[in-house]
């Protein structure tokens, strides 16, 4: 019995020592672990179980000017496989088989990319929402751990191509690539976090519930909303009209821009052909970029209102100084005619700006000189960037005063051999319809930050005074009676004054550095209602094929359709003209007292208190020159009423509001 006890004793103590030795084995390597390995070890395990996360905040908003949505995005997911998790080959076909009818990519093509190997492999970009619940349940389903989603942003333009060559459209990784998009993408653009999340081995976040917070998506500093100076309503109205330009004159691209003269600000910017930023990849290069800005062309004759303001601000003309016109002028062994090839005989200079007479205005040039000529186009803003913030701008094209040949003062008065943008003359227009100050056009109106504090504010900037005030009220006079009796007429718009300059120039062959016979630019650009300016528009009809070409036959007609609804879109009254609907035969028409003139002679009639139009157009039917000064209705005239005058004399007629 004691020997029994004796050997259980023993059993007891080795089996003691054996759990004793066992522990300290244990505390060593516990120790050795936690004090010599820990780093390793951690690392390790986080290896295993640690996953990276990529939290992408939304893309800002792009608005029109009264808020209405041009870009938005949301956060769609990104479908990614881990190469290096999907394990054999038999494994890549099931999942590559799985996988393509819910991606809508063939199975072989998911194969191949998986087979590189590597640690990611982007399968789609911006899954629709039943995408993406299909690849959850998918691995719900199978327990996939080589598939996950990641965030991005998707970016939507909900009004297709409305104003898409202006707002522009974005590619992978939330990046800016043409237009606002891609000039403001600094600003826009979304902010992305990264953030370690631990897993289990099904790659599902351990604890997301007391983790949610860190979770939560970022919202960062950028994601900016931008709002633009531009209507989308008055955009909408530009872009119909433009739309049936094509279609009536069938031209290689159609191009307007509409300007508030007081502000700068571009209410509407449109070309046509274009595209629908959504669909991006389905259109080149050609209508996507922004013609308005990025392309130059001679201007033509829209040109010689600048030219005209010239003239009149250094004194160099008068509205009543008569010129001879003999059809036709050689410079520098340089041919310069009319558009008619006729000769106008005597005429005055406001007939010379009515009639767009070529070989005038190489004379007026020729007296004005090239370096003062090239003085008033800087001036104006050509030859250099305006610096609105749409990309792609181009400056334009002037010449050196220093190396100008008599043959270049005279092309650049008739606005050949020089190369502007459509904003560039648009911007110069509205400087003449705003008392002669050239401003900055904006086409950015406020950029917000994310809690709706302002980041930036675009006001109304001055660049500099161009024209005096008196001489710029002559030139609106001049500007008014092309539409209402002169090549502009068809830019006309019922019970509103509206003037402007119209324009057609030869191509340029960039083969020959000559012109190409029978290929032109057709525009015309002008501004309303000339009492009170708030509308400038600039059509241009680019190599157009319908039989015409001429600005005041194609363009004109555009831009009078423009202003007709944006008139009436803007709520502008009517012109305060008393005679403007009436009947011209109405018994109700102020009667004139009239002395019968000897033969060959005029009576010179009563003007007073007839619009600009009126008293162009009655003047006009008897043979007598106008000469006038300010705007509005008339109020007095240089040469009494009855007097007997000479067919072709001219008068001076002053208008006040």
């Amino acid at each position: 019995m004691a020997k029994k006890q004796v050997n259980l004793n023993a059993r007891i103590f080795f089996l003691y020592m054996g759990m004793t030795l066992l522990f300290l084995v244990l505390i060593v390597r516990f120790g050795i672990l936690q004090i010599f390995q820990h780093q390793e070890m951690t690392e390790r395990a986080m290896a295993a179980a640690q996953d990276n996360v990529v939290r992408q905040s939304p893309r800002g908003k792009i608005l029109d000017r009264n808020g209405r949505e041009l870009a938005i995005s949301r956060i769609a997911k990104l479908l990614v496989v881990r190469p290096d998790r999907v394990g054999s080959e038999e494994d890549i076909q099931v999942l590559a088989a799985e996988l393509s009818p819910i991606v809508g990519i063939k199975a072989e093509e998911i194969a191949n990319n998986i087979r590189e190997g590597g640690t990611y492999y982007a399968v789609k970009h911006g899954l629709e929402s039943d995408e993406e619940a299909a690849i959850n349940q998918l691995k719900k389903d199978k327990g996939y751990e080589c598939i996950w989603m990641d965030d991005e942003v998707k970016r939507y333009y909900p009004n297709d191509m409305l104003a898409a060559n202006v707002i522009g459209f974005i590619g992978m990784e939330d990046k800016g690539l043409a237009g606002l998009e891609y000039s403001l993408d600094s600003v826009v653009k979304g902010d992305v976090q990264e953030d370690n999340v631990i897993t289990d081995m099904k790659g599902q976040t351990i604890f997301d519930s007391i983790f949610s917070l860190s979770q939560r998506r970022y919202q960062g500093d950028n994601c900016k909303t931008v709002t633009l100076t531009i209507d989308a309503s008055m955009q909408f109205i530009v872009e119909q009209t433009l739309d049936k330009a094509m279609l009536d004159n069938n031209p290689k691209s159609v191009t307007a821009i509409v300007m508030d003269p007081k502000t700068g600000e571009v209410l509407a910017m449109a070309s046509r052909p274009s595209y629908n930023p959504n669909k991006f990849g389905d259109y080149s290069m050609d209508v996507i970029r922004n013609i308005a800005v990025s392309d130059i062309y001679e201007p033509g004759s829209t040109f010689k209102s600048i030219v005209a303001g010239a003239a009149l601000e250094d004194g160099v003309v008068t509205p009543d100084q008569t010129f001879y016109d003999p059809g036709r002028i050689t410079v520098s062994e340089k041919h310069i005619q009319n558009w008619n090839g006729e000769s106008f005989g005597t005429v005055t200079f406001t007939d010379i700006v009515k009639n767009s007479i070529n070989t005038c205005f190489a004379m007026i040039g020729q007296i004005l000189t090239g370096k003062r000529l090239n003085e008033y186009a800087r001036n104006f803003g050509f030859g250099e960037l305006t610096g609105i913030e749409l990309p792609g701008e181009e400056p334009g094209m002037l010449f050196e005063s220093s190396e100008m040949l008599d043959s270049d003062v005279a092309t650049m008065s008739i606005g050949q051999s020089i190369a502007v943008t459509p904003l560039q003359l648009v911007t110069a227009m509205s400087a003449i319809a705003n008392d002669g100050v050239l401003l900055k056009p904006h086409i950015v109106k406020e950029i917000t930050n994310a809690d709706g504090s302002v980041y930036k504010e675009n006001g109304r900037e001055e660049v500099r005074r161009v024209l005096s005030s008196a001489t710029d009220k002559t030139l609106m006079g001049l500007l008014e009676q092309v539409v209402a009796t002169g090549g502009g007429q068809k830019a006309q718009v019922k019970g509103y004054r509206v003037a402007g300059k119209t324009g057609t120039a030869q191509k340029i062959n960039k083969d020959t550095a000559g012109y190409m016979e029978g290929r032109y630019i057709a525009s015309f650009c002008g501004f309303a209602p000339v009492e009170n300016p708030e509308l400038v528009v600039l059509v241009i009809i680019d190599d157009p094929t319908s039989g015409e070409f001429y600005g005041g036959q194609i363009a004109a007609p555009v831009a009078s359709e423009i202003f007709s609804q944006l008139l009436r879109y803007k709520h502008i009254e009517p012109s305060s003209d008393p005679f403007a609907d009436m009947d011209k035969n109405n018994k109700n028409l102020p009667q004139y007292e009239v002395t019968k003139a000897p033969p060959g002679k005029q009576v010179m009639p009563d003007l007073h208190g007839l619009s600009i139009r009126e008293v162009s157009q009655k003047l006009g039917e008897l043979g007598i020159g106008l000469s006038i000064q300010g705007t509005g209705l008339s109020s007095g005239q240089s040469i009494p009423a009855n007097t007997v005058v000479e067919p072709g004399t001219s008068v001076t007629v002053y208008f006040t509001p």
